[in-house]
């Protein structure tokens, strides 16, 4: 017979079956289950289906948003790393944005992104740096803006006649197709990337067309975006004015404008840059409703055409929203800074600049988490697929409008300013 064995002494952890169950979900109930059975879809009423859709697109967004956001507040930390912590500068001599970008770029074309990181990234490239946009309008009033606006009338204008005229001669001696160069031209002198989409169905432009255009517009707008606030500098030195309405007439895109205007800021420690290249875009961008019909003439009466047999665009696309977004936060500002008190009183002047300073902090991060988005979303390889002569058109038709931008800013601004002031 076997040896009986205390039970005081038996490990019960030597018996093999204990672990047999140890992966179990032994206390979770049953009925807990976190999909949605067909009987729970189709018993919601209305509003519960509003609740719904409204919490699948949170789902949708979070992905693309978060990293966005991650990549901005990356390049924050790097940024103070390289300055106090390895240069033992103040002031770090590498821009959070810039990081941001270069990240985002590194990203996408080396590991790529997964799919589900797309719907967020849009949002924070069209609505979230539209809201970056219009809150920059808290930062000055409507007589800051109509200054910042007249001084750079002439150069606006001399810009937007360059790439018109410029573009259509480039665009012949290429052989390129008349609709891309137009949708080029337009791209390069009034708005970017809105501009061509605006354009596109005016002329009766294909989607090969269009993203052709639209594929040569970004290269070359985020070359300048990283490379022309340095330029400015160089060119301008400590006159921020000069330097914001530079990078406001020679940067194509008004996210890549608003990106540029912000590295200069963050480099330099100069807010003046980033607010005079925003005015000096915006006005650009309300040069669409006059040159959009008239590049469609000219397009239609070229090709021999009796009349534009185009869709019209609807002057909701030509002019952004956020237009008006940042004129009204401007007549706000313009509002609450009159008087001796803010709003008649409904506000302490120490209540007013705290809340001018942080609509102005959510307008940085708005503008900066929308850049991570322009890199992440910026595919290279892409690139092969635009062929020589459009970059060529592009390449040609950017520094050209660089180096007018560059000589009238130095002349004529200077002047204007004191005409208006």
């Amino acid at each position: 017979m076997p040896t009986h064995v205390p039970a005081a002494r038996v490990n019960p952890y030597e018996n093999p079956d204990l672990w047999r169950w140890a992966g179990g979900m032994e206390g979770v109930p049953e009925w807990v289950d976190p999909s949605e059975t067909a009987e729970e879809r189709e018993a919601r009423g209305v509003w519960q289906e509003q609740g719904h859709q409204r919490f699948s697109l949170l789902g949708a967004l979070l992905p693309g948003l978060v990293i966005a956001f991650a990549l901005a507040w990356f390049g924050r930390l790097v940024s103070q790393g390289i300055g106090s912590g390895l240069l033992g500068m103040e002031k770090s001599p590498v821009s959070p944005i810039l990081v941001a970008i270069l990240v985002g770029l590194l990203i996408r074309n080396t590991i790529g992104l997964p799919s589900v990181y797309e719907a967020g990234l849009r949002f924070g490239l069209q609505r979230v740096l539209r809201i970056g946009v219009a809150l920059l309008g808290i930062r000055l009033s409507l007589l800051a803006v109509g200054v910042i606006g007249l001084a750079a009338l002439p150069v606006v204008l001399a810009c937007i006649a360059t790439a018109l005229l410029l573009v259509s001669g480039i665009t012949r001696v290429l052989g390129l197709p008349r609709r891309l160069g137009t949708l080029i031209a337009v791209g390069t002198a009034i708005c970017g990337n809105t501009a061509i989409v605006a354009t596109a169905p005016v002329i009766g432009a294909n989607e090969d067309e269009t993203s052709y255009a639209v594929g040569t517009i970004t290269v070359f707008g985020l070359l300048a975006l990283v490379i022309y606030p340095f330029a400015a500098h160089g060119l301008f030195g400590d006159d921020a004015a000069l330097a914001g309405t530079f990078l406001g007439t020679a940067i194509h895109d008004t996210a890549q404008v608003a990106g540029a205007g912000l590295l200069y800021m963050q480099q330099y420690a100069s807010p003046e840059a980033l607010d005079t290249a925003t005015v000096t875009k915006l006005m650009r961008n309300l040069f669409m409703i006059a040159v959009i019909p008239l590049m469609a003439f000219v397009h239609h009466a070229e090709a021999g055409e009796g009349r534009a047999t185009g869709a019209r665009p609807s002057i909701r696309s030509m002019v952004p929203g956020f237009v008006f977004g940042f004129i009204a936060m401007a007549l706000l500002r313009t509002v609450g800074d009159l008087g001796d008190a803010p709003f008649g009183g409904l506000l302490t002047a120490e209540t007013w600049s705290d809340l001018i300073r942080l609509v102005s902090t959510v307008s940085a991060w708005s503008l900066t988490i929308a850049m991570a988005a322009v890199g992440l979303g910026t595919n290279l390889k892409r690139l092969r697929s635009l062929g020589l002569r459009p970059l060529a058109a592009g390449l040609v038709a950017a520094l050209s409008v660089g180096v007018v931008s560059a000589v009238l800013v130095r002349v004529v601004v200077p002047f204007m300013h004191r005409v208006v002031s």
